[in-house]
């Protein structure tokens, strides 16, 4: 199974997620996330055998509850990009309020999903929302120009829950189910 731990984004903000998107629609070499999957990574885990299943959601729920995060509001917007400017891989929108609860979180599971024998992050985390993929530079202009001149703000959420998601690779892009749940309290 292919796993990452998220806070998904509500269905009621795909909408400003799709509308962030079309701003970038005449840049070429954009490959744009589906709106409606949108999610602030906590932790990929990539391909986990189904027998350490148990073990791990036991931990995200001992995670969860050292993080000691209660449900909290999340103000998305902004715009970002990695790795620089001068070099886009990932186009992204941040947060302007949640980002420390966001980051306690992320802390929590990164400590013990790495005691479990999981990858630790070589980067620092970055609480984001990716908008697209830069498969080649041929937007690289706009997409530097957007970045620069535009602060959009997506919406606002309540987060009262982190899931652990199976990500299945399909043809059509991929395809994201709920294994667990781990509500916030």
């Amino acid at each position: 199974m292919r796993l990452f731990v998220s806070v998904d984004l509500p269905d009621d903000l795909a909408a400003s997620v799709a509308d962030l998107q079309a701003e970038f629609d005449d840049a070429s070499g954009l490959n744009f996330t589906d709106p409606e999957q949108t999610h602030v990574t906590l932790k990929f885990l990539g391909d986990v055998d189904e027998d350490r299943l148990p073990a791990l959601e036991g931990e995200l729920e001992a995670a969860v509850a050292d993080a000691d995060v209660d449900p909290f509001t999340v103000r998305y917007g902004g715009l970002g990009v990695f790795p620089s400017l001068d070099y886009i891989s990932v186009v992204w929108f941040g947060t302007e309020t949640g980002g420390e609860e966001l980051t306690r979180l992320h802390e929590a599971i990164e400590e013990r999903t790495t005691a479990m024998g999981f990858e630790a992050e070589s980067h620092d985390f970055t609480p984001h929302v990716t908008l697209a993929r830069m498969e080649h530079a041929g937007g690289k202009d706009l997409v530097q120009e957007l970045v620069r001149e535009r602060d959009p703000t997506i919406g606002e959420t309540t987060v009262e829950e982190v899931r652990l998601t199976e990500s299945a690779l399909t043809d059509s892009g991929p395809v994201y189910s709920t294994v667990e749940s781990f509500p916030l309290e």
